[in-house]
C-alpha cells in the first residue's frame, strides 16, 4: 500500500501546492493537503499546528513548510506519526522526494588534501598553528610547510614538532636539501620534493618522499627515481608537476595520464595551485575540474594553496569537490544533483516560479505587507495594492507606499538589491534569506526556507513579521 502523506500549507500557496503534487503523479505515496487558515505558510509554527490541526491524523507522516519553526519531534509524539520539514520551495518537492531514499553520502572521499602555508618562514610558530587549524577545518589532511628560497627558517624544526604535537600530519616543501633534512629529522610525514639529485635524503629520514622530475617535463628522470625507491621497497608519492595554463598545462595532464598508464598502482600527487593561483577565474569550477581529473586518474593526493585573495577558499572547494567526485564515481553517474556548494555565481534551478504563477499568488494577497519574488522576467514586488515588475530597484521603489517609514524602506531596498543580484546572475532568491554563495562564502549555512510562498515579510511597522 502506498504511503499516505499530509502536506500542511497556507491560503496563498494551497493552489500551487496542489498543482505541483498533481504534476508529480506520485506512485510511492498518496498526497493529501490541509490548509491551516493562515495566509503565509512560512509563518507556521509547531504551536500553531498543534492548535489548528486536530487529532487523529490518518496518515503515515506529515510534511510542513521548510521554514516552519518549532519542535517537530514533539509534534510527532503528539500526532503519533513523523512530522518533517519539506524543501525550501514547493517547486522542489519532486527533487526532494526523488532523493529522500538516496541521499548522497558525502562523508567519503579517497583524495588527501595537502594545504600549503607558503609563507611559513615569515610566521612565528603560533601563527602557523592558527593557519593550520583554519586549513584543517576547511578539509586539509596534511599541512604543508612551505619554505622560501634564500629565506632563513630557524624555527622549522620547532614548527614541525609543534604541528605534530597538535595532531597534524605535516609535510615540508623546499628546494633546499638541508631544510628537507631538518624537517625530516623533526618528524615530518612527507618531504616535497626529491629528485634524482636529492634522492639520498630518503636514506636519512623516515619521511615519505614526494618525487619530481630532475628536469621540468622529463618523465624519464621521475621514473628513474621511482625505480630506485621501488628496489628498496620504500613508499613514495610521484608528482610529474602540473604546469599553468598556456605554459604546458595540457602536456602536463598528459604526463599524469602516461604515468598512471605506466604505473597503475603508484601513489601520485598533483599540485593544483599552479592553475588556481595563476588564472584570473573563480577557483570553484577550476578545482571541480581538476579534482574530477584526479578522480579519473586515481590520483589520491593533491596539493593546494590559498595565496591569492581570489583563491582563499581553495581548500574548502577541493574538500567539497573530492566528496562529490567520489560519490559520483561510486554511483557511476555524472557529478550533478549531488551537492551545489561549488555553484557559486549561478544555480541550476534559479527561478522556481514564472510570472503567471507569481501574478496568481499576488492576486490573492489581502494585506499591506510586501512580498518579493524573482522570475526569469525580472523582480516582482506586490501587496494588496498591486504587483510591480522590473529589473531595477530604483524603478520599482517609486511605486511603493511606505508612509515615510525609513526602517521599512531600508529593509525593502536591501531585499530588492538581493533580488536584483539574483536575477542578474541566475540565482535562487528567497525573501529574508541571504543569497547562497556555496563554499565561496564563509557563510555556507543558510536559514531554512519556505517551500510554499515567500513568507517572512515586513509589516508596515518596519518589523519582521
Amino acid at each position: 500500500m502506498a504511503e499516505s502523506i499530509l502536506f500542511l500549507t497556507g491560503k496563498l500557496a494551497e493552489k500551487n501546492l496542489t498543482r505541483v503534487l498533481e504534476a508529480m503523479q506520485p506512485t510511492a505515496f498518496t498526497p493529501r493537503t490541509h490548509q491551516l487558515g493562515i495566509n503565509v505558510a512560512g509563518l507556521m509554527t509547531a504551536d500553531m499546528i498543534r492548535r489548528r490541526l486536530p487529532r487523529p491524523v490518518d496518515v503515515d507522516r506529515v510534511i510542513v513548510p521548510g521554514r516552519c519553526r518549532g519542535d517537530l519531534q514533539s509534534l510527532s509524539e503528539h500526532y503519533g506519526v513523523p512530522v518533517q520539514r519539506g524543501p525550501d520551495e514547493l517547486k522542489d518537492l519532486p527533487q526532494y522526494f526523488g532523493q529522500s531514499e538516496h541521499k548522497p553520502d558525502l562523508s567519503r572521499y579517497d583524495i588527501n588534501i595537502f594545504a600549503e602555508i607558503v609563507d611559513a618562514p615569515q610566521l612565528d610558530v603560533d601563527a602557523i598553528l592558527q593557519r593550520a587549524q583554519v586549513y584543517r577545518r576547511a578539509g586539509a589532511d596534511v599541512i604543508d610547510i612551505g619554505c622560501l628560497p634564500n629565506t632563513p627558517f630557524p624555527h622549522l624544526a620547532e614548527t614541525v614538532s609543534s604541528l605534530i604535537s597538535a595532531g597534524f600530519r605535516v609535510s615540508v616543501d623546499s628546494v633546499d636539501p638541508q631544510e628537507l633534512l631538518t624537517g625530516g629529522l623533526a618528524g615530518a610525514d612527507y618531504l616535497l620534493s626529491l629528485n634524482a639529485d636529492t634522492l639520498w635524503l630518503a636514506d636519512e629520514v623516515e619521511s615519505v618522499p614526494v618525487l619530481i622530475p630532475s628536469v621540468p617535463g622529463d618523465l624519464d628522470s621521475l621514473m628513474w627515481a621511482m625505480e630506485q625507491l621501488d628496489s628498496s621497497d620504500r613508499r613514495y608519492l610521484a608528482d610529474p608537476i602540473l604546469d599553468p595554463l598556456l605554459y604546458g598545462f595540457t602536456e602536463s595532464i598528459h604526463r599524469y595520464r602516461e604515468l598512471r598508464r605506466l604505473r597503475p598502482d603508484s601513489e601520485i600527487l598533483m599540485g593544483i595551485g599552479n592553475v588556481t593561483e595563476l588564472t584570473d577565474a573563480d577557483t570553484g569550477g577550476i578545482n571541480a575540474v581538476l579534482t574530477g581529473i584526479a578522480t579519473e586518474l586515481r590520483i589520491n593526493h593533491v596539493l593546494t594553496t590559498s595565496v591569492s585573495p581570489h583563491a582563499k577558499r581553495a581548500v574548502n572547494e577541493v574538500d567539497v569537490a573530492r566528496r562529490v567526485m567520489y560519490c559520483a564515481h561510486e554511483a557511476n553517474s555524472l557529478p550533478r544533483d549531488i551537492d551545489g556548494s561549488l555553484i557559486s555565481l549561478h544555480e541550476r534551478r534559479p527561478f522556481p516560479y514564472n510570472r503567471k504563477e507569481i501574478e496568481e499568488t499576488a492576486s490573492a494577497v489581502r494585506d499591506p505587507s510586501y512580498r518579493i519574488q524573482v522570475s526569469s522576467e525580472g523582480i516582482h514586488i506586490y501587496n494588496r495594492e498591486g504587483l510591480y515588475t522590473g529589473s531595477d530597484p530604483f524603478e520599482l521603489f517609486q511605486h511603493l507606499d511606505l508612509d515615510g517609514d525609513t526602517g521599512h524602506a531600508f529593509y525593502l531596498g536591501t531585499e530588492m538589491a538581493h533580488a536584483q543580484i539574483a536575477w542578474q546572475l541566475g540565482k535562487r532568491y528567497t525573501q529574508d534569506q541571504e543569497l547562497n554563495w556555496g563554499c565561496a562564502s564563509e557563510q555556507t549555512e543558510q536559514d531554512t526556507g519556505d517551500y510554499t510562498e515567500p513568507g517572512a515579510t515586513l509589516a508596515k511597522t518596519g518589523k519582521r513579521s
